[in-house]
């Protein structure tokens, strides 16, 4: 389990905080998605959650892996964990020589896995990383990050830079090589190129500019399915009491509107969900 307790942080040289008394947990087996309009500190809680920035002091707050304090940055935290950050540099060298040196450092490392997800993106077993695009270097480092079958997989805005085709290819290898036991946090502000894979929902969001950053939804995709009824209406349903929030779109209205026990249960629009939480 990631436990974030009582989380406090600050950029240096800066009057506001980020995060303030801010709590969360992420238990095991689920693929998460971490949904945030850019700049809410999605990327900066994926850093905190890794140890690659330290929590301020105060209340002993702070963030633990399976009861190790990731502060320490120990090798028994390090290795449960895989950052995958949005844009990722690679050396110019052969993809083969880049596994072999980095290869050791995961334990459960899957050679198969790799290949799979190259050949799911179409790409080289063997591809020289020095030459690719920046989409084809995004292929490499997602395959590379689900070859390591890390038990928590922190994925920063992993379909950026991927084209269309790319965008279902990453779906596929995600549903395919995301194990029992594994858990993976992908955040992003693309709901569509996701929202297919998620078990389980946290939308962060501020009350204005300078606030911290708040928990505004930190639930299962069952459970909003349960509570939220999902209706495309004729236009002018929208001044009905019971619409919570509705958009339209190019196929008509779009609505939300809190399920009642003989409601039938409808897919779930996390789209809607998400306009609806940032508009309170």
């Amino acid at each position: 389990m990631i436990d974030i307790k009582n989380l406090n942080y600050r950029y240096r040289g800066t009057e506001h905080p980020v995060f303030d008394d801010f709590s969360l947990q992420l238990a095991e087996g689920s693929i998460y998605g971490l949904l945030a309009p850019n700049g809410v500190g999605k990327s900066t809680l994926l850093c905190l959650i890794m140890g690659g920035l330290l929590p301020d002091k105060g209340n002993g707050g702070g963030v633990q892996v399976d009861g190790f304090d990731v502060a320490r940055r120990s090798y028994e935290v390090l290795r449960l964990l895989y950052l995958l950050p949005e844009e990722m540099e690679l050396p110019p060298v052969s993809l083969s020589k880049y596994v072999r040196a980095r290869e050791p450092f995961y334990q459960d490392f899957s050679r198969e896995v790799l290949a799979d997800c190259l050949r799911e993106f179409g790409l080289p077993a063997d591809p020289d990383l020095g030459t690719l695009s920046m989409g084809q270097r995004k292929k490499v480092a997602i395959s590379f990050a689900l070859a390591t079958r890390s038990k928590y997989l922190l994925l920063d805005e992993p379909t950026n830079g991927l084209d269309i085709a790319s965008k279902s290819s990453f779906r596929r290898v995600v549903a395919r090589h995301v194990g029992d036991g594994q858990t993976a946090l992908l955040s992003t502000h693309q709901l569509a190129d996701v929202d297919s894979l998620l078990d389980h929902v946290v939308v962060l969001g501020q009350k204005s500019e300078h606030a911290a950053v708040q928990l505004l939804l930190d639930s299962s995709v069952a459970d909003i399915a349960a509570r939220y009824t999902f209706e495309l209406r004729s236009v002018g349903s929208d001044t009905d009491p019971d619409v919570l929030f509705c958009e339209r779109r190019a196929d008509g209205l779009h609505t939300l509107t809190h399920r009642h026990a003989d409601d039938g249960e409808t897919p779930v629009d996390l789209e809607l969900i998400y306009k609806y939480l940032h508009k309170q």
